[in-house]
């Protein structure tokens, strides 16, 4: 089938001047936000998503509690004004419910649930703006405010949109490119080079997936730099303030050396 936009010009360049490799521009925040433990906000381009995230903390009924692992809830929220078509979707819409699960899938085996038995963690996501990797802004967010929440993870999980033009792989694809081409997400585990998540929508061919999955796990990793970055960037900032504060006499030796562990830490993942 002909595409009805030009994905790919003579010149190698797509519809918002990008190469075919080439990722958009994200950008990370990861300040507090109201109450919650851990949050973040992530762009990818004009894709905008903000993960709040709750606990470990006593599970609101009974049923949900689990005896030996952190119990994890997940729960999706599109504004109406995040796309063109302006339309409200409520908790029970079928799409919202499939991010939600696909969500919760991803992050149960990299969260280590069995340090917080009989507790539950609650991670909110608000969708503020979608124009392509919704679902990739999603799980980068969250990864990011888990971290920022202190939960302990078995490595980030850093998440990717790949298409196929013709025969030309492209990443991190916006609305207009989702719409015309066959796609895949797929999220990894860069320390660890583990894949969590290989999810798509459309018809694929075998020959293309090869491809368009090797080149989103290298994409993979350049994300990781950035999210860790901002990680570094934030537990710095953190560091800087408790600095700050008053001490007490002989506490300045002990703090250098948490704030050398903590360093070391962050180097880890």
């Amino acid at each position: 089938m002909a595409s009805r936009i030009e994905i790919l010009n003579d010149g190698g360049f797509r519809s918002d001047g990008r190469k075919q490799y080439e990722l958009r521009d994200i950008s990370i925040d990861l300040s507090s936000q109201s109450s919650a433990d851990g949050s973040a906000s992530v762009s990818h381009g004009l894709t905008q998503v903000v993960v709040s995230v709750f606990g470990p903390r006593e599970a609101k009924m009974r049923r949900e509690t689990i005896h030996d692992r952190a119990n994890i809830n997940v729960e999706v929220n599109v504004a109406p004004f995040s796309a063109g078509e302006r339309r409200r979707r409520g908790r029970g819409d079928k799409r919202i419910l499939e991010f939600a699960s696909t969500i919760k899938s991803t992050f149960e085996p990299v969260i280590q649930t069995t340090l917080y038995p009989r507790s539950q963690i609650d991670i909110y996501v608000q969708i503020l703006q979608q124009d392509g990797g919704v679902l990739q802004a999603c799980i980068n967010a969250t990864t990011l405010a888990l971290a920022s929440a202190g939960i302990p993870l078995l490595d980030f999980v850093c998440a990717v949109t790949g298409g196929v033009h013709s025969t030309s792989p492209l990443l991190d694809l916006t609305t207009l490119e989702e719409n015309d081409i066959p796609h895949v997400t797929v999220a990894v585990m860069p320390r660890t080079g583990k894949v969590t998540l290989v999810t798509m929508e459309t018809r694929l061919h075998v020959d293309r997936f090869e491809d368009i999955f090797r080149v989103a796990c290298e994409a993979g990793k350049v994300i990781h730099k950035e999210m860790r970055a901002a990680v570094k960037e934030r537990t710095g900032a953190l560091v800087a303030a408790m600095g700050a504060a008053p001490r007490v006499a002989g506490a300045g030796a002990e703090a250098g050396e948490r704030d050398v562990v903590m360093d070391e830490r962050i180097d880890d993942y």
